[in-house]
Order: C-alpha cells, then sequence, then structure tokens
C-alpha cells in the first residue's frame, strides 16, 4: 500500500471511547472513516452524523463485508473484543481493539495466532506507550539518562454503580485487572525494558451486585530490579483516572495522562515529544502508519501479549486466595 492511498476506517463502538477515536481520525490526513457500528441502528446513524462518519451500519458483520472498509478500531464492551478482533482479521480487515485485548489468557493467545496466520496489521489500544508524558520518559531511558527504580501509581474511579465514562449505564462489567491494571502492567515492562519476573496481587472483598472487587493492589518486579506498586479502586471520591510516579536514579517524575511535571509538581513541556499532545491520536497515527508502511506496530499484539500472561498469573493468585 503507498503512502498516498487513503486508508479507510470502520469504528465499532458509539461510546466515550469511539468519540475520542473519531475526532483523533480527522486530524490525520489520508483517513477516511467510511462507517460506524454501534449498539443499535439509531445509535449507529445519530453517531455518523455527529462526527461526520460516512454511514451508521447494523452489525459488525456489515462492516466485515464492506469493500470499502481497509481497518477496524473496535472500541466495544471488554467481553467482545477477543471475537470481534479475531473476525476482524479473518476478513482480511487490519484491526487496533481497545484495551483490554482479552479477559483471558486463552482468548489473548487466540488474537495472536489469529494476526500470525493472516499477517495483518492487530494493536491494542495501550495508550500508556502514546502518551506524551510516558514518551518523554521512555526517550531518557533510552538515551541512558535515566533508571527507573520504582513506578508507583494510583488508578483510581468511583464506580459504585454501572456507568461509563459520560455516566451512561453499562450493559458490561468493567474489571480492575483485565483492563485497568492492563495498562500499568504492560507500560511498566515496556519502559524499564525488562520483563516482569515477579508479579503478586490482594483484592478486596467482591461487590454483591456488580460482582468484581472494587479495590486491588498489585506488586511487580521487572529483571532490571526495578519495582511497581498499582492500587487500583473503583471506591475513590475524587478526580477519575491514573497518576503515574516515576522515581529514578536522577530524578522523580509525576504523569497524568498527556501531562508531566517533576516531582516538586513543577510542568515539564512535552509539545515537542511528537506530532500531537493526545495519546489517542499518536496511537491512531500509529495504527495507520503501520498499514501504510506494512509493518509491526508498536503496541502489536505479539508486543502486548506478556502484559496479559502477568494478569492471568496474578488472575490465578486471586482466585486461589479468594477460594483456598
Amino acid at each position: 500500500m503507498s503512502h498516498q492511498k487513503t486508508v479507510r476506517v470502520a469504528l465499532a463502538g458509539g461510546g466515550a471511547f469511539g468519540a475520542k477515536h473519531a475526532a483523533a481520525l480527522r486530524r490525520i490526513d489520508g483517513v477516511e472513516v467510511t462507517a460506524v457500528v454501534s449498539g443499535t441502528p439509531d445509535s449507529a446513524r445519530k453517531f455518523a452524523a455527529e462526527h461526520g462518519i460516512g454511514r451508521g451500519a447494523a452489525t459488525l458483520d456489515e462492516v466485515l463485508a464492506a469493500d470499502d472498509v481497509d481497518a477496524v478500531i473496535l472500541a466495544t464492551p471488554t467481553p467482545l473484543h477477543a471475537g470481534q478482533t479475531i473476525a476482524c482479521l479473518e476478513a482480511g480487515k487490519h484491526v487496533q481493539v481497545e484495551i483490554p485485548l482479552a479477559d483471558s489468557l486463552a482468548d489473548a493467545e487466540a488474537c495472536l495466532a489469529a494476526q500470525q496466520r493472516t499477517g495483518l496489521v492487530a494493536m491494542a489500544g495501550h495508550t500508556r506507550r502514546f502518551n506524551p508524558s510516558h514518551q518523554w520518559v521512555r526517550q531518557r531511558v533510552l538515551a541512558g539518562e535515566y533508571r527507573i527504580q520504582q513506578m508507583d501509581v494510583q488508578t483510581y474511579f468511583l464506580r459504585r454503580t454501572n456507568l461509563n465514562a459520560l455516566g451512561q449505564p453499562r450493559s458490561w462489567t468493567d474489571h480492575l485487572l483485565w483492563h485497568h491494571a492492563a495498562h500499568t502492567v504492560d507500560l511498566f515492562a515496556h519502559q524499564t525494558g525488562s520483563p516482569i519476573v515477579q508479579a503478586h496481587a490482594i483484592q478486596g472483598p467482591v461487590h454483591p451486585e456488580l460482582g468484581i472487587a472494587m479495590d486491588m493492589s498489585i506488586q511487580l518486579r521487572a529483571e532490571s530490579g526495578a519495582l511497581c506498586t498499582l492500587s487500583l479502586s473503583f471506591n475513590n471520591d475524587g478526580p477519575f483516572g491514573t497518576s503515574f510516579r516515576y522515581i529514578g536514579d536522577t530524578g522523580t517524575y509525576l504523569a497524568r495522562y498527556d501531562d508531566l511535571f517533576t516531582g516538586k509538581d513543577e510542568p515539564i513541556d512535552v509539545s515537542r515529544v511528537d506530532v500531537s499532545t493526545d495519546g489517542i491520536e499518536l496511537q491512531d497515527r500509529e495504527f495507520v502508519a503501520a498499514i501504510r508502511e506494512g509493518r509491526e506496530p508498536n503496541a502489536s499484539l505479539a508486543q502486548v501479549l506478556p502484559c496479559y500472561r502477568t494478569l492471568d498469573a496474578l488472575e490465578q493468585q486471586l482466585t486461589a486466595a479468594t477460594n483456598p
């Protein structure tokens, strides 16, 4: 595929994250969003009209059969990710799937097998690899100017009822381990450039209605000796999201999504780290570039699979502790 050819993308999922991708794709040259599929044909049509997308489609199958679709971005409920990823690849479409790739190791491995069978571009939405804040730290590490000694991470939400990022009722239950911890587990190995060799998790009580633990604590050690301490909660009454403290040999840095600060909370200018300061846009740019250049993308399924192996090991620990 030449650099000039338009990459025609379909979007699956007209929710909070679908809207972020729609906005990001509009800022990328040579990309056309030809279709969107959502929970209902009506919501798909409404989303298409709002975001200037060619058409609303009734089902993912309709999109996969379309000849004006080269690639699909999946921003659908977590339980659908693995099956839809495989369906896209088998239909000959490049695919980017929002985090998490799957909610089990077996499903994640099946996705990678489908990618290897088809040779298509398949990447997971591990956005932290793309946020300028984390890229800035990584550039210091790669230059030999910084060695991470510990990452201290807090992922906090108030989600005692099942609502999405827009405050609307959710048809599925989010998960601290397979979704939210996946960001940090992958980022820790990526940033230290060192595989995770030790992982431990404990969790609080399971919520009687939601059926998931609302609090979790995870400890990781990389082969390099670096540590990661990750606290996750759906009970936190405060700002939503994740903050990362990098403690290293030549400095301490605080990352909050795309923004970066020193350990003393002084802002660091990350505007020149990449072509945009929006992590989602940078992630989508990488997806499009990998398709155009016929290469493996950053956050390819092969690159993120070790993260899901670690999550699987942590889940086994938690299950054993809950059912001794």
